[in-house]
């Protein structure tokens, strides 16, 4: 049976005081969709309110991959998101997280994805995220009392990169709110396509590196079924 996996998305659609639009980042979701796609995967969407989620970057569309999924199911289905709450995390053999800043909004605490993430990482589930996503690894605590990230290789949106982009929205560093709870975290060049697996964990550094991201997820996925 091929593996079924999980795209968590925000729900948030501004960020700061200045009520930057926002969203999730249209190849932060759409090249990891391609590739869990190309591998046979069942894809499923889930938003925590279950209302429609808004997409940024639009301007990317004439990128092939993120064009197929506006006009194929991605999209179409994305919309159709199931709440959070009415999902059986035991179904799931990975979730993913995209990122955009929307997330920074509405997934820093969100308990009930914290521990939908805990429990498909306990049941030996991967879990990924991608640029500004693995803010929702942040507070996840598992069941022996430590946090998720501590101890494990991660990578996400860097301070230098959020210096260059949206310093003045975000509400707080997210690579130092992760190293602060013991992520050893990994930064690569400003913009560079990075990501790194760490066991069952994987993480991308901004969106050059979404697909990268997909990709070890499926290595990862594929291993456990050899």
């Amino acid at each position: 049976m091929k593996p079924r996996v999980l795209i968590i998305v925000s729900n948030a659609h501004s960020i700061g005081p200045n009520n930057r639009r926002t969203g999730t980042f249209l190849p932060e979701v759409a090249h990891p969709y391609a590739e869990f796609q190309k591998a046979g995967y069942k894809i499923d969407f889930a938003s925590l309110t279950g209302e429609v989620p808004y997409l940024d970057a639009l301007n990317l569309a004439n990128d092939p991959d993120n064009l197929q999924f506006l006009t194929g199911p991605g999209w179409e289905d994305m919309q159709k998101a199931s709440l959070l709450s009415e999902i059986n995390a035991d179904e799931y053999d990975a979730v993913f997280i995209p990122g955009g800043l929307a997330p920074m909004v509405d997934m820093p605490e969100a308990p009930l994805l914290k521990k939908v993430i805990a429990q498909v990482y306990e049941n030996d589930g991967v879990v990924g995220a991608v640029c500004h996503g693995p803010v929702s690894f942040l507070n996840v605590v598992l069941s022996d009392g430590t946090y998720l990230v501590e101890g494990k290789n991660i990578t996400s949106f860097t301070t230098e990169e959020e210096d260059q982009y949206a310093r003045a929205d975000v509400p707080f560093d997210l690579q130092a709110a992760l190293s602060n709870q013991g992520a050893v975290f990994h930064a690569a060049e400003p913009w560079s396509s990075h990501s790194i697996a760490d066991g069952n964990i994987v993480t991308g550094q901004n969106p050059a590196s979404a697909k990268e991201v997909g990709e070890k997820m499926i290595a990862v996925l594929e291993a456990k079924k050899a």
